[in-house]
């Protein structure tokens, strides 16, 4: 850390985010021969690696969106362990895990902040959650930027949160109370084998848009109002591995675990590298 870290964390709550990010979510779906150049310093500069994506050719790209979202093929990510297993949610750095104390998520070193604040305040949705397990994991731009299923199940509530859009970035996260339950966010609920999983997708500065396979494009929303949707009844089953979502433009996900018996991976730690279909839990009671 450096003095100039907390500074920057302050200034950055002074720029306008929505205005911001809508303006991005244009640019980046702007479709134009001229983002050729771009593309190509962007693939450089963050060193992708163009050999895994499904087009592995830039130009067949139509925007920047086009290129951050690109899919990749699945020999490059196949599915560890067994059903026992949970599974990395994205292509990411690991920013915190561990219990849930309380119903308190450690963010950083001398922050937390609740289960209820992050889930909209739906004490009911939090219940489950007070003394179970959690997962951050930070995606930055060199990521794959769709999200996969950590374990099979059938979704069964969404909420969207309207909030501010701070930068996810570590240094920032560091300096920023409640950083992720003051962020808009998108979480969804499966009913697993182990109980309640939830997935929350925290929004960003520059984030344009968050999507799921079920419901397309959430955010940006119309209105600031917490919207919570039932989907009980719908089946809508998703397996582990399987796409769930996309951020268009990077960010964080913070995966929530029931109090059910496991144990993290032991190559799993801070700042830690992880792909989606990879093991960084393993449940050991059934």
């Amino acid at each position: 850390m450096t003095i100039v870290d907390p500074v920057l964390a302050q200034l950055l709550r002074l720029i306008p985010h929505h205005a911001v990010s809508r303006l991005i979510h244009r640019l980046a779906r702007w479709e134009s021969p001229r983002i050729q150049p771009l593309l190509r310093w962007f693939i450089r500069h963050y060193r992708l690696d163009m050999s895994e994506a499904v087009e592995p050719d830039p130009a067949r790209y139509p925007s920047f969106n086009a290129l951050f979202t690109r899919a990749l093929r699945d020999d490059c990510r196949p599915l560890e362990g067994d059903a026992r297993s949970i599974l990395s949610p994205a292509d990411s750095r690991v920013s915190a895990f561990g219990a849930i104390e309380r119903g308190h998520i450690f963010q950083a070193k001398g922050h937390d902040y609740t289960v209820t604040e992050l889930l909209g305040g739906f004490a009911d949705l939090a219940q489950p959650f007070a003394r179970g397990w959690f997962l951050t994991v930070y995606l930055a731009p060199r990521d794959y930027h769709r999200l996969h299923m950590p374990v099979s199940g059938q979704l069964t509530t969404m909420l969207h949160v309207p909030g501010r859009l701070f930068s996810v970035a570590p240094r920032i996260v560091a300096h920023t109370p409640r950083l992720y339950a003051r962020n808009e966010r998108v979480v969804a609920f499966f009913d697993t084998a182990i109980g309640p999983v939830a997935m929350a997708l925290i929004g960003a500065i520059n984030v344009g848009s968050i999507e799921t396979v079920w419901a397309g494009e959430v955010t940006p929303p119309s209105g600031r109002v917490i919207s919570r949707t039932d989907y009980h009844g719908r089946n809508i089953n998703l397996e582990r591995g399987a796409e769930m979502g996309r951020f268009n433009l990077g960010s964080s996900v913070v995966l929530l675990l029931p109090d059910h018996p496991l144990h993290f991976s032991p190559e799993l730690g801070p700042e830690s590298f992880v792909r989606i279909r990879q093991e960084v839990a393993r449940i050991t009671q059934a």
